[in-house]
């Protein structure tokens, strides 16, 4: 074993990396890994203003990037997606299912709105997506890589979020059954599931000092994370450095899911 190959095995030169929910946050942060490591990147994301502030920061960083601004939860959208990618060729095709949204409230009030679309952005999205891009991408050059964005919501309940807790478990779920049955075709899929990570969706918690102690103390590590703790992650699950890996669930939670007492 050499330097070089340790290099290699880490390398994602030539391959193309499209991250959902890209423009701010975990996204972003896995996107900019993914660049770093060497990949083309493409970002997708509603929010067009700051895809194009990634765009440019990733751009500045000489990462070779594009940003599509699509609607993955409509059928329209994930069909602009699949149009504009033609024109890349990828040869060797990565997606990062991260798009996601919370809607927290009682279980007595629950909106049916707010379950349908949170399953429609959560679960939804990330299985019309990956058939999509494994079909059209992936099954053809007979390889590619799938990583689904979990919670630890996926295994472990918090209150009054039944449908972010469903479709995190569900998303997990479905990770499993992609690999199942892309695996004969050279397609490996796996999830990252991050714990508390500094992000617009976690502000609540962490601007609210007791709150935030609170999750902090729940960690063994003892702080929460930061996008950037994703970094590793994501790079090992979409190298060869974790080619003989499928169907399994990382999660990067400072130690939360395993602590007792």
């Amino acid at each position: 074993m050499s330097q070089s190959y340790l290099e290699e095995l880490f390398s994602l030169k030539g391959r193309t990396a499209l991250v959902t929910g890209a423009a701010k946050g975990n996204g972003a942060a896995m996107a900019e890994a993914l660049g770093l490591a060497g990949a083309e990147v493409v970002l997708v994301d509603v929010l067009s203003r700051k895809l194009d502030e990634t765009l440019k920061r990733l751009k500045n960083k000489g990462i070779r990037c594009w940003r599509i601004q699509a609607d993955i939860t409509q059928k329209s959208g994930i069909h602009q997606i699949v149009d504009r990618l033609k024109g890349l060729k990828p040869n060797y095709f990565i997606l990062v299912n991260n798009a996601g949204i919370t809607k927290s409230e009682n279980i007595n009030t629950y909106k049916e709105k707010n379950w349908n679309l949170t399953l429609k952005v959560n679960l939804h999205a990330p299985f019309f997506l990956s058939q999509a891009l494994a079909k059209n991408y992936m099954i053809p050059h007979k390889r590619g890589v799938i990583i689904n964005i979990t919670s630890l919501n996926a295994v472990l309940a918090f209150p009054d979020n039944p449908a972010y807790v469903a479709s995190k478990g569900g998303l997990k779920s479905l990770t499993q059954s992609l690999a199942l049955d892309l695996g004969k075709y050279g397609i490996r899929v796996n999830a990252i599931a991050p714990g508390y990570i500094v992000t617009d969706m976690t502000k609540k918690s962490f601007s609210e000092k007791h709150l935030r102690e609170k999750r902090k103390n729940r960690t063994i590590l003892g702080r929460w994370g930061f996008p950037e703790d994703l970094a590793g992650a994501i790079i090992f699950l979409c190298s060869d450095a974790s080619r003989y890996v499928t169907g399994d669930s990382l999660y990067i939670d400072g130690g939360w899911k395993i602590k007792g007492l």
